[in-house]
């Protein structure tokens, strides 16, 4: 990592997210935090988001954003995340409220005033599309949107991971917005699993947070192994959209272009990726992320934690 860089991480907290919290306090220069509804309701990812942002001894802004995508009801992913959206440690109450409920304001007035921020988008898109809509600007004035969603297959469907497909039109404004975009799917993040060998070492990592993080990772790793076939534990979604700029070397990499399907029976929340190899397929529009260095990430997450206070 030559540069810290400078990141706005809008998050759905969620055990996943709360990683990505503390790798990006560790890390980058955390401009900001927003919250969006996704894994639980908005007052709860909100909450979560502060309780992280306590634990990891980060004074960043914290604004609340959207409470349902911009078409279809909310959905939760308590079946994943338990009902608080990050279930299995006792957890202390946040020390400050958000500092505002106006996520979208916040977006669009830092990334007017600075043209090095980076948006890290690891719930649904529901923010950042409406600040692109809002502010169409933003899409050149960004140095990049790396964001947790889609991929060659699906998990909420068949076909639609499930940040995608929970507002897939907010995905196919920001898919289609013209900045520079890196995206982790899970046929990416599936390789990144919080196995027991390295919950131990996150536990190890910290006297007193260590333990509280161990848990989360233990309630997070026994709902994917439960419901999965093959897995050893949790999938660590959301950290490798914010590994991705701060330990790009982790990483292979491809260029593709993703669309992004709306209308579909069995495939609405899609992310269609232009895998073929035609000379006259359309230009790429995103970075896909392809393999991770899994054994290097943990590490750098270990270090992230014990960095906390």
């Amino acid at each position: 990592m030559s540069q810290r860089p400078n990141i706005i991480l809008d998050c759905d907290p969620g055990h996943d997210d709360a990683f990505a919290l503390i790798v990006a306090a560790k890390f980058t220069n955390l401009v900001g935090v927003t919250t969006v509804a996704g894994n639980a309701a908005l007052e709860l990812t909100t909450r979560n988001a502060r309780i992280i942002l306590d634990l990891c001894g980060s004074s960043a802004p914290l604004h609340s954003g959207a409470d349902r995508p911009l078409v279809q009801p909310p959905v939760f992913a308590d079946y994943v995340h338990g009902k608080s959206g990050m279930d299995g440690a006792t957890l202390p109450e946040p020390s400050r409220p958000a500092d505002s409920p106006h996520a979208i304001d916040f977006i669009i007035d830092t990334v007017r005033s600075r043209d090095d921020v980076w948006l890290v988008p690891t719930g649904p898109l529901t923010n950042i599309a409406l600040a692109l809509t809002r502010a169409p600007d933003l899409a050149s004035r960004l140095a990049g949107i790396s964001l947790m969603g889609g991929g060659r297959l699906g998990n909420r469907t068949p076909t639609a991971e499930f940040n995608i497909w929970l507002d897939p039109e907010a995905a196919a404004t920001v898919f289609a917005c013209g900045a520079p975009i890196t995206m982790a799917g899970l046929h990416l993040t599936h390789e990144f699993q919080a196995s027991p060998e390295r919950i131990a070492l996150v536990e190890r990592s910290h006297a007193t947070l260590g333990p509280i993080l161990a848990g989360l990772l233990r309630f997070f790793s026994g709902t994917y192994v439960n419901r999965h076939h093959g897995f050893v534990g949790a999938a660590m979604h959301d950290v490798c959209s914010v590994l991705a700029l701060t330990h790009p070397t982790l990483f292979t990499t491809s260029q593709k272009f993703v669309g992004i399907d709306l209308h579909g029976n069995h495939t609405r929340g899609m992310t269609v990726i232009d895998d073929r190899a035609l000379v006259d397929r359309p230009t790429a529009n995103a970075t896909m992320l392809e393999t991770i260095d899994a054994d290097a990430g943990f590490a750098a997450i270990c270090d992230a934690v014990r960095a906390c206070p």
